[in-house]
């Protein structure tokens, strides 16, 4: 089978490798799509991502929808999550699987991801697809995961403000989500002007391009008359977008961190949250979220299809990685 591998930044190489083996409670897995996520770009980019380093030649790829293989479930097609807690843990036991210090996750440390033709994975992490929902609606059935997760988070009530700081696809997923949770208003900042033109269609009733700079908050403010948003979501991975939260949330506001950034470092102005006595969350991942994801989607709620605006088969893997660190589109999904 082919497996793409990371080996340093910018390093990817197809390997002919032999079709693992399942073992102890796992299944065979083809896998049918893979979207690149921004951590992944990390990973690419970089060679690390927060205090994780890259250790060996490693196979990314964890939003993914596959075709189990062997065993009763044979011919199943299933959405799969990524994280593998230890299910015994006091997080585990309590609700919070997300929180678990032994977890294991597809593309990220000893673990190789979906970026292969065949991999093995626990059966328990399997989720089955509807019929109408297709093999890369599947694979965005992840991000959507993290954007419910958020939105949970944040607590909109109905009528509320919300600021979207970052359109990428998670962002996007969350501005749908904030209008499906009552969100009376809908703010959309990006660095991208093709993103924002989806944040629009997608029904944000303000889109601002956002710079460095933060020239973007005084519009923010004035939208809301002065007040600032009820809840503001930060999904850029960047300090500016993180400010540009903190400056425009209301007092007593909830801000909830999305993002990922690249230096591992988070700054705002403390002062400007003190005072405003704003309650900050940072999202770790997410947790009992895929039933939920695979509702919406059936029943076509939100509309995944539209996002993965470009799709690559596993061969094509150089221009797959070079079109998602160009923030070209939206969502790249490559189909081993």
């Amino acid at each position: 089978m082919k497996a793409l591998r990371l080996h340093g930044t910018h390093d990817l190489r197809l390997h002919e490798e032999a079709v693992p083996a399942p073992g102890d409670g796992e299944v065979l897995l083809r896998v049918t799509a893979v979207g690149i996520c921004g951590s992944d770009l990390h990973w690419f980019e970089e060679g690390s991502i927060g205090d994780a380093r890259l250790a060996h030649p490693l196979v990314l790829g964890h939003e993914f929808a596959a075709v189990v293989e062997n065993g009763p479930r044979k011919g199943e097609r299933v959405a799969v999550d990524p994280a593998l807690p230890c299910w015994h843990c006091e997080f585990c036991e309590t609700g919070y699987p997300n929180f678990c210090r032994a977890t294991r996750f597809s593309g990220h440390g000893r673990d190789d991801g979906s970026l292969r033709e065949y991999m093995a994975w626990p059966e328990r992490a399997l989720f089955a697809l509807p019929d109408n929902v297709s093999d890369v609606e599947g694979a965005l059935l992840e991000p959507l995961g993290v954007a419910l997760y958020a939105l949970d988070l944040g607590q909109i009530r109905l009528g509320d403000s919300v600021g979207i700081y970052g359109c990428g696809p998670i962002g996007l997923m969350l501005l749908r989500l904030a209008r499906l949770n009552g969100a009376r208003q809908t703010i959309a900042t990006d660095l991208y002007p093709h993103r924002l033109a989806v944040a629009q269609q997608m029904g944000a009733d303000v889109t601002l391009l956002a710079d460095a700079a933060g020239s973007e908050r005084a519009a923010v403010l004035d939208a809301t008359s002065g007040r600032g948003v009820d809840v503001a979501f930060e999904i850029a991975g960047a300090n500016a977008a993180v400010e540009t939260a903190i400056e425009t949330a209301r007092p007593g506001a909830r801000v909830v961190l999305v993002g990922i950034p690249s230096d591992d470092r988070t700054s705002f102005s403390a002062s400007t949250a003190r005072r405003k006595g704003l309650t900050i969350q940072l999202c770790r991942r997410m947790a009992h979220t895929y039933p939920r994801a695979i509702a919406l989607a059936a029943s076509g709620q939100i509309d995944l299809a539209s996002l993965a605006s470009h799709r690559f088969p596993l061969e094509e893997y150089q221009t797959a990685f070079a079109t998602a660190a160009e923030r070209e589109g939206l969502k790249v999904v490559i189909k081993p």
